[in-house]
Order: C-alpha cells, then sequence, then structure tokens
C-alpha cells in the first residue's frame, strides 16, 4: 500500500514538472488517500 503512494506522490511530481496540474492534483490527491489507509491498517494490526 505504502509502495502504491510512493508511485503516485512521484507520478504527482513528474507531473506538476511538466506542468499538467490536473495530473499532479488527482495523483496527489490518490497518493494522501492511499498514505492514510496504510496508516490506519499499520496501527490497527500493530494493536491487534
Amino acid at each position: 500500500m505504502l509502495e502504491l503512494a510512493l508511485l503516485f506522490f512521484v507520478i504527482a511530481i513528474i507531473a506538476g514538472a511538466l506542468g499538467a496540474g490536473g495530473v499532479a492534483g488527482l495523483s496527489m490527491a490518490i497518493a494522501k488517500w492511499l498514505v492514510l489507509v496504510f496508516v490506519v491498517l499499520a496501527v490497527v494490526s500493530l494493536l491487534l
């Protein structure tokens, strides 16, 4: 899950550098949600 978040983050950085603002914003939003899901799952797995 964290790998996907990092992948979307890298896509957002590259798209932002190339001037594709819509793609960069979408990729950052996806990466943000994936990181949030990863953190929640990590905390749940540590507690159980």
